[in-house]
């Protein structure tokens, strides 16, 4: 019997590296794969704090080595500006606070990579996410890893049954601790690598700076707004902005005042106290359902409305055709457009959608 192959996405970091060290052992015919996405070195990115530096591709090679694999690079810099990188900077200058990570798993991750694996002869792809699938009856599930401080859950949410039957996640029932020991045991080079940051292509966390150079235009100054609709101060361009920022406001203020709202059609920026940041609702007009068919609504479940955040009971209820509207027990702070909300039933991910909007209780 032939031994089935798999495609494994390899950053150079120690996660991706344990799981195709693992899959190897395991029998699999691995073929070890780094995605070039973007060219960390000229725009300055430390290569400390990256998944996509040259050293990163080195590391990851000197694994597939190690482990016997054939080792490939693929260029995917014009797709990944395309679809990831245009996207956030359109995010931006349209008031809302993207999730990049998410665009790339869907275009990227789970897309070009599926069509290299089918040239290669590949039945499967495998990454180092911290995340579990398993079948129940005719259905594949996603599920949180079982560390959840390392669960990468939120990110996968769009996964399809057709994804979830062709993904291995290796790593979804390990520890950060115990992987690192088996890359250790193995002789990996990259076993005390540190961890790379969650945006690989926005250097020192400035993402004004990555929106000025990839648009060429300096942001338009416009006003900061009370909660009253009073003009109190102005600001640098919306670019600079997210809902439940206070640093770098740089406006008079007798107490602590934060982003309450963007409005990108009047170039203005609503600020108050940090009580108006909380609200029960938002709305996610697209939902994406792991199953692929809408459970009966209303329904209880947890959501999240970020990737760090503690899931919170709520309600589901429709809302348009293929919308839901979340009503959580007790009010959330700075629910934020663009980010998604992700539902749970326990450790089981429902699915999930990008924030449209949210209504806040002062």
């Amino acid at each position: 019997m032939e031994t089935e192959k798999v495609l494994v996405a390899m950053s150079g970091g120690v996660d991706s590296s344990v799981a195709a060290k693992l899959l190897t052992d395991a029998g699999f015919s691995c073929i070890g794969c780094t995605m070039k996405l973007y060219d960390n070195e000229d725009a300055g990115i430390p290569k400390a704090n990256t998944c996509c530096s040259l050293d990163d591709v080195e590391d990851a090679r000197s694994v597939a080595y190690r482990l016997g694999m054939p080792y490939y690079v693929f260029n995917l810099k014009d797709k990944f500006a395309e679809c990831v990188i245009d996207r956030f900077v359109d995010a931006y200058e349209h008031g809302i606070t993207p999730n990049p990570c998410i665009d790339c798993n869907r275009y990227l991750k789970f897309d070009k990579l599926f069509e290299r694996a089918d040239i290669m002869g590949c039945r499967y792809i495998a990454t180092g996410h911290y995340a579990r699938i398993e079948r129940e009856g005719e259905k594949y599930v996603l599920k949180k890893a079982l560390d959840e401080t390392k669960d990468q859950s939120y990110v996968l949410y769009d996964l399809t049954q057709e994804t979830l039957a062709r993904v291995k996640f290796p790593l979804g029932s390990l520890r950060k601790t115990e992987a690192r020991e088996i890359a250790a045991e193995a002789g990996l080079i990259n076993a005390r690598k540190h961890d790379s940051q969650d945006i690989c292509f926005v250097p020192d966390g400035d993402y004004a700076k990555v929106i000025e150079s990839r648009t060429g235009k300096t942001p338009e100054p416009g006003p900061f707004l009370d909660l009253n609709g009073n003009v109190v101060g102005t600001h640098r361009g919306i670019i600079h902005y997210t809902v439940g920022q206070r640093r770098g406001l740089r406006m008079p203020s007798d107490g602590k005042i934060y982003v309450v709202k963007i409005l990108p059609e009047r170039n203005a920026v609503v600020v108050g106290p940090n009580e108006a940041l909380f609200t029960r609702e938002c709305l996610v007009p697209g939902m994406h359902w792991i199953s692929g068919e809408a459970p009966a609504l209303p329904f209880r479940c947890s959501a999240k409305t970020r990737y760090r955040q503690p899931e919170q009971p709520c309600t589901v209820y429709p809302a348009g055709e293929a919308g839901v509207r979340l009503v959580f027990d007790e009010p959330l702070r700075a629910i934020t457009p663009g980010q998604s909300a992700v539902l749970y039933d326990g450790d089981t991910v429902l699915g999930g959608g990008i924030i449209a909007r949210e209504e806040s209780v002062c």
